[in-house]
């Protein structure tokens, strides 16, 4: 198979370049952009004040080959380290200097975690991107909507819906060279399929979908002597709809997420143990959930309800002692949203909400049980009020407050701000606001081995200004946004090498964060668009660590008569990491180099409306570099696919 799948790969892009010479006289399309993140309601974007990033479907029909993270990571102000690793590789999340815990992710309006994990963090690789239709990106502190987590953004995930017809449905597969920059393997190492079928009968909708990932090839960490790694991931997603009448809806979703994968015990180079393939681990999530929606004439009703368990075990080698360790975690959470949009005219409306969350979690380790639900939980009850005022004049004010009940430690109450001008004879809108946010102990840091019942929530606040302008008949968009974030409180570890006594703090002091997230895109056509973004993130040392202080993107997109072609550019500046060398029982600060990355993406309709093709190219330039110390990144890669539409 090796040279005919690097042929075909040849073949496709040439033949896809080729019909992309082809020219018509399609005109261009302004459609009024919808966001709901800011509202928790459907609203023009015209009218938020806040610079929400959308990933559209058709974004994602351009990225055709790209997981989630390596998505994400082409945003402003977005930095998903790990994106670019083995897909078994654990992923930072970093939103203006902020890390995983400050960063809240959400699916059809339920929010996602894993209640048995240090920093709760919900794990992007569990989600295939097959599965999404849109994704709302926004940065900055968002308590008051969206309650714990919220500090430094929100990653707003909209999964598909079912056609319109009584069937409707497609089955894709591709497959994928797993090459470093220092190998060149041409057979097909990364394979993913799956298959959906959906539609709506009478007053039904339903969809059910399969997805699976395989993938071999490379060593997760980086050294000549490590074995190859393996990855496997299962999703199955059921959605059934009903819709009463014109105002009242109901939908129900259950899906079910596993991810297996081999890793490395440690680096060569750095901690000199060899690799053992009984290292390994097993992640396993179910999720279910209830949407009823209800409009009246004044307004709307809705209740975002979900429930999840999630099964974590890790078999780690103990170099020490000769034997495998064995560490097993549960968790499991529940979230009920009811919220209610008022409008008293057509100016003002006021959003009311109350949220309820419920965490708890099990940890055993060889066996011995180290944490127990019965101990190990906490709920929270948070009442919200948001009120929006769209003028006719071009003002908006965006405003509202949260209160936080915690079982735990009491009450904390956040809030937000934020106005926002478009001129009435210029093509401008200015927008600033200030917001409050909190993050709350993680079930571990309470009561777990190292945990602290004394612990408080670190406090977010962030400060924001800019613009949003579009020019040349609405074909050219810019927008710029500053920023300045605080944080107290901040959880840290506590170690005393004398007494050998470590637990989970809050570190005194005020760390701040600052920089600026600009984006351009020029729409020469409905065929042909350009654009791109920069982002500038200055942070204190304490929080300097994988955060680069440059980034920029850029990207072509040309649709031809039955395909489409696309080019990006990524370039992310050098950042600081570390490392626990036992060989000297210190910890030692490294320099990562600065790296740039080209893709490249086409795809082509066979069979008008039934058969597509894709073809890309990663990392064209085939450029070696590190995203977190000792780990391997992925070179010059092929991928090959193909979608059935039915």
């Amino acid at each position: 198979m090796n040279k005919k799948f690097i042929g075909l790969s040849v073949f496709t892009l040439a033949t896809a370049f080729a019909y992309a010479q082809e020219s018509d006289t399609l005109k261009v399309t302004n459609l009024k952009e919808v966001v709901v993140s800011d509202t928790k309601f459907a609203q023009s974007k015209e009218k938020s004040g806040k610079i929400i990033e959308v990933i559209t479907a058709q974004d994602l029909e351009a990225k055709k080959g790209q997981n989630l993270a390596n998505v994400l990571s082409q945003v402003a102000g977005v930095e998903i380290n790990g994106n670019q690793s083995f897909n078994g590789k654990n992923l930072g999340y970093y939103i203006r200097g902020g890390r995983n815990r400050q960063v809240a992710i959400y699916i059809d309006g339920v929010p996602v975690s894993d209640a048995s994990g240090i920093n709760i963090e919900y794990d992007l690789r569990l989600i295939p991107v097959e599965q999404i239709e849109k994704i709302e990106v926004m940065k900055g502190a968002s308590s008051t909507l969206y309650g714990t987590g919220a500090a430094t953004g929100v990653i707003n995930i909209t999964l598909k819906k079912s056609a319109k017809k009584e069937i409707s449905g497609n089955a894709y597969i591709n497959m994928g060279t797993q090459n470093t920059s220092e190998t060149s393997k041409t057979s097909a190492q990364d394979f993913n399929q799956g298959l959906s079928v959906n539609g709506t009968i009478n007053k039904v909708s339903y969809m059910t979908t399969l997805n699976s990932t395989e993938t071999k090839g490379m060593s997760e960490a980086a050294g000549e002597d490590f074995e190859e790694d393996t990855f496997s991931r299962v999703n199955v997603l059921q959605k059934i709809g009903f819709k009463a009448n014109d105002k009242l809806s109901f939908e129900f979703f259950g899906n079910y997420d596993r991810i297996k994968n081999t890793f490395d015990n440690s680096f060569d180079g750095i901690i000199a143990n060899a690799d053992d393939l009984n290292n390994n681990s097993f992640s396993e999530q179910f999720r279910i959930g209830f949407l009823p929606k209800y409009k009246y004439n004044k307004g709307e009703f809705a209740i975002n309800a979900g429930a999840s368990t999630i099964d974590r075990v890790l078999n780690i080698s103990n170099s020490w002692s000769g034997t495998i360790d064995n560490y097993n975690y549960s968790g499991r959470s529940a979230s009920i949203d009811a919220f209610n949009k008022y409008n008293f005219s057509k100016q003002i409306y006021l959003v009311l909400g109350v949220q309820y969350q419920y965490f708890d979690m099990t940890q055993n380790t060889n066996g011995v049980v180290d944490v127990i639900k019965e101990n190990a939980k906490f709920n929270l009850l948070d009442p919200y009020a948001t009120v929006v005022f769209n003028s006719e004049f071009g003002l908006n004010i965006n405003a509202g407050a949260r209160y936080n009940t915690h079982s735990e430690y009491g009450s904390q109450a956040v809030y937000n701000f934020n106005p926002s001008y478009s001129f009435e004879n210029l093509p401008l809108k200015v927008l600033a606001s200030y917001s409050t946010a909190f993050i709350t102990p993680s079930l571990y840091q309470l009561y777990g081995p190292f945990g602290n019942l004394d612990l408080t929530p670190e406090e977010n606040a962030t400060a924001e200004f800019g613009f949003e302008s579009q020019l040349l008949d609405k074909k050219l968009t810019i927008n710029a946004v500053g920023f300045y974030r605080e944080e107290e409180n901040t959880f840290g570890f506590y170690y005393n090498s004398a007494t050998f006594e470590s637990y989970y703090i809050n570190i005194d002091g005020t760390y701040n964060a600052k920089g600026v997230e600009a984006s351009v895109r020029y729409t020469l056509s409905e065929r042909f668009n350009i654009g791109g973004n920069y982002t500038f993130t200055q942070v204190e040392e304490q929080l300097n660590r994988l955060i680069p202080k440059h980034k920029g993107n850029v990207d072509l997109n040309y649709k031809f008569k039955r395909g489409t072609f696309g080019i990006n550019y990524q370039y992310v500046d050098h950042r600081s990491d570390a490392y626990y060398d036992s060989n000297i029982w210190a910890t030692q600060a490294v320099n990562l180099g600065a790296y740039q990355l080209v893709n490249s993406n086409i795809s082509y309709e066979l069979l008008p409306n039934r058969l597509h093709v894709f073809g890309t190219v990663t990392n064209i330039l085939n450029d070696d570099f590190q995203e977190l110390i000792g780990y391997n990144t992925r070179g010059r890669n092929f991928k090959l696919g193909l979608n059935f539409l039915f």
